[in-house]
C-alpha cells in the first residue's frame, strides 16, 4: 500500500475516534479535540491526493477509497450536527442523497467504460461543506453565540446550495456519457 492510500486510510480510521471526542462530554476539551480531529482528516484529503498525482501513484484503491473517506467524515459530522441540533435534518439528507446520486452515476459510467473525473463544482462542494462544518464544529461549542449561529447557517445554506449544483453539473456533463434504459 503506497503512502496516498495510507493517509486515506488515517482518514478512515481518525472518524471515529472523532466521533468519540464530540459524542463523550466528560473528556476535557472533547469539542476541542474533535475539531482538530476533523481539520487533519480534512487536510488529509489533500495530502493523499497530491501525494498520489506528485508520485504518479494514482491507484484503483485510491480511487474509490478516497472519495468514499471523504463522504463518510462529512456524514459523520453533519450527522453530530444535526444531534447536537445545529443542522436540521433535511441539510444532511440533502447532502447525502447527492453523494449518492453522484457515487451511483459514476458506477454506472464505469460499467460502461466512462470515467466521470472530479468536478470543480465538486471539488469546491467538499471545501464548502468542510468550511460549513468546521463553523458548526465550532458552534458547537459556543452555542450561545449568535454570530457564529449567523455564520454557521449562512455557510451551510452555501454548502447546500454548491452541493445541489454540483449534483447537477455531473448529471448534466454526463448525459451522453451514459446510456439510460
Amino acid at each position: 500500500m503506497n503512502l496516498a492510500n495510507k493517509i486515506t486510510m488515517l482518514r478512515i480510521l481518525i472518524i471515529p475516534i472523532f466521533l468519540v471526542f464530540i459524542a463523550v462530554n466528560n473528556i476535557p476539551y472533547n469539542i476541542e479535540i474533535a475539531i482538530a480531529l476533523f481539520i487533519i482528516a480534512a487536510i488529509t484529503d489533500k495530502l493523499d491526493g497530491y501525494i498520489a498525482r506528485s508520485r504518479n501513484e494514482i491507484t484503483n484503491f485510491g480511487k474509490i477509497m478516497d472519495p468514499l473517506a471523504d463522504k463518510l467524515l462529512v456524514t459523520a459530522a453533519l450527522i453530530s450536527l444535526v444531534e447536537f441540533g445545529v443542522i436540521s435534518t433535511w441539510v444532511v439528507m440533502i447532502i447525502i442523497a447527492r453523494e449518492y446520486l453522484v457515487t451511483g452515476l459514476r458506477t454506472v459510467a464505469a460499467g460502461e467504460g466512462n470515467v466521470i473525473a472530479a468536478s470543480n463544482w465538486g471539488k469546491l462542494k467538499t471545501v464548502i461543506q468542510i468550511i460549513a462544518i468546521i463553523f458548526g464544529l465550532i458552534y458547537v461549542k459556543y452555542d450561545n453565540n449568535t454570530i457564529l449561529e449567523t455564520i454557521t447557517n449562512v455557510s451551510m445554506f452555501i454548502a447546500v446550495a454548491i452541493t445541489v449544483i454540483s449534483g447537477a453539473d455531473y448529471f448534466i456533463k454526463s448525459k451522453d456519457t451514459i446510456v439510460l434504459d
